[in-house]
């Protein structure tokens, strides 16, 4: 229960009682404290208890809510002392008694318990500032854990000396969750020890997603407010040259991990800064996790084995999240030893166990808008080094006619990967590519040094269930009335005893309700479901440039491209 004294000027002070929880203040009817001014939105903000905790929160108003005149997004815990304004009347909120959740209003979500520890986490933090300014320390060099011990020390002196907490807010907690917060990456901390967790997605400070096994649930941790996202997202950049803010609100980064970060700040995020880091799975994946999560067939692997063997040239194509950066580190593991092996990167996520290995990152421009390193850059620098293999993590612009150049000019068995629907997308995308790079050639030339530079292209897909799947594998068979010839090797699709493979996803068609991950059945009218099975499949075609291998006395095992 609350007890809400206001005050408005010219009317004589008058104290409500609210029993319904949160509670609403607004102008509308429906708020259970009614503020009848057209300087007050229809719902201007909420109250929100737990325990003898309470905290407000605005509803992103124009005139917005301060609290001891500081304008504010969410504060709390409040105490008896503090005034609130909304739209010029005054507010001071008491909780008269405990508050359970059975005391919500019906049809309403009751407040979750780490809501109110956010409350009392931001108001140590905030007094643990004005103890000791962090800003002054340099964190980089000084030792982690006598840093971490020492500010501890602190926060248990000012849990000691002058804050008392409810019975419900769990103190060593509370106490880890500051020291996240100050010293390290707030509540991400523990999200990324998390060895299931594989995407961390942070829309607002009390509104974090996290992806299990493909499929995205909320996480019930959350930042105290927006400034503790802005502090976690520097200390991402900072320390690799990076920086964020209004004149450059967007960044991309990595953690030490080697997780891919990506942050974006207002006034491009309306809601406040967003964050998304991309997990990178601290084991090395090999061929035979990827038959393990079925990901691939047998055949396939022994199939992609040989092409990076034999140093044919391989572009992974796919969507966002289809799993093309895993697919290609598995294969640049797969080089020879003894190669000299040069990766290219906006963000350096690859890790490939090799000796002879050097690792190329791009930079983006500083304050004064100079000293930018683009892919492309060291692409054609790649070229004065002596490489065996250029390994490029993603071609998304210019970079794509100096790496066709290279795969043209010696240095075969260079891999890549490209964004895209379907394999045969992937000829039309490196197309628009290659014209950014602002040179004026007709299509036919580049269609000709596309047909010439990339020999395999590997689609991956991910589908509804979350699982990420090699849907096609097509062989470059040449340039034929001025389009690029492609076959298919390998396909996933549903199958129909009578019919055969039905390739959907290799043969470029989307995926309906008969296709991968779907529910119908496809394939000859009356076909029960018992006899249809989705799977890898061969379609019974040698790839060309195997006649090659086998003049040159390679043994191959063409059994793979059959159709089981």
């Amino acid at each position: 229960m609350l007890l809400i004294a206001i005050e408005q000027p010219g009317e004589p002070p008058r104290t409500v009682r609210v029993e319904r929880l949160p509670c609403r203040i607004g102008r509308a009817r429906e708020c259970e404290l009614c503020l009848p001014s057209w300087r007050v939105g229809r719902v201007h903000a909420e109250v929100h208890v737990s325990g003898r905790a309470a905290r407000i929160v605005d509803r992103g108003t124009l005139t917005g809510t301060t609290v001891n005149g500081e304008r504010i997004a969410e504060y709390g815990p409040l105490s008896a002392a503090d005034q609130i304004e909304v739209g010029g009347y005054r507010l001071r909120v008491q909780v008269e008694r405990d508050v359970s959740a059975a005391a919500q209003a019906p049809g309403r979500s009751a407040t979750a318990p780490h809501l109110a520890s956010v409350g009392w986490r931001r108001l140590v933090h905030r007094q643990l500032l004005q103890t000791i300014d962090l800003r002054r320390r340099d964190l980089r060099t000084a030792d982690p854990q006598a840093l971490r011990a020492e500010i501890r020390v602190l926060v248990e002196q000012l849990l000691a000396d002058g804050i008392e907490l409810p019975a419900d807010i769990d103190r060593d907690r509370l106490i880890g969750d500051v020291l996240d917060e100050a010293l390290g990456l707030g509540p991400l901390e523990r999200l990324l020890e998390d060895g299931s967790i594989s995407e961390i997605m942070v829309n607002a400070a009390d509104e974090i997603y996290v992806e299990r096994d493909g499929t995205l649930q909320r996480h019930p941790v959350a930042f105290s407010d927006d400034d503790a996202i802005r502090s976690v997202i520097d200390r991402i950049v900072a320390p690799l040259g990076r920086r964020i803010d209004e004149s450059s609100p967007m960044v991309d980064a990595r953690l030490a991990d080697g997780s891919r970060v990506n942050a974006i700040i207002p006034p491009l995020a309306v809601r406040g800064p967003a964050l998304t880091v991309r997990r990178f799975n601290r084991r090395l994946l090999g061929p035979d996790d990827l038959l393990r999560t079925q990901s691939a067939s047998p055949g396939m692997l022994a199939f992609l084995r040989v092409c990076v063997e034999r140093r044919r040239n391989v572009v992974i194509s796919g969507g966002t999240g289809a799993g093309k950066t895993t697919l290609l580190n598995v294969l640049s593991n797969l080089i020879p030893e003894g190669e000299r092996i040069i990766t290219i990167e906006d963000a350096a996520e690859l890790s490939l166990a090799h000796d002879h290995l050097v690792q190329l990152e791009a930079r983006p421009p500083n304050l004064e808008n100079r000293g930018q390193v683009t892919i492309r850059d060291l692409v054609r620098n790649a070229l004065r080094m002596r490489p065996d293999r250029i390994v490029v993590g993603e071609c998304r612009g210019g970079e794509a006619l100096d790496m066709l150049q290279a795969m043209n000019t010696g240095h075969d068995g260079s891999l890549t990967t490209v964004h895209a629907n379907s394999p045969r997308d992937v000829v039309s995308r490196l197309e628009v590519m290659t014209l950014m790079a602002g040179m004026e050639l007709p299509v036919q030339a580049i269609r000709e040094q596309i047909a010439s530079a990339i020999h395999v292209v590997v689609h991956q897909a991910r589908f509804a269930d979350g699982r990420r799947r090699i849907t096609s594998i097509m062989e470059v068979t040449g340039i034929e009335a001025g389009r690029v010839q492609m076959q298919e090797l390998f396909g996933y699709g549903r199958r129909d005893p009578a019919t055969g493979p039905d390739g959907l996803c290799g043969s470029g068609v989307q995926a309906g309700p008969g296709g991968p991950g779907g529910t119908g059945a496809p394939g000859r009218p009356g076909a029960s479901r018992s006899e249809l099975s989705a799977g890898f499949f061969g379609r019974d075609i040698v790839p060309a440039f195997y006649a090659q291998l086998a003049s040159a006395g390679v043994a191959l095992d063409l059994s793979v491209f059959g159709q089981r």
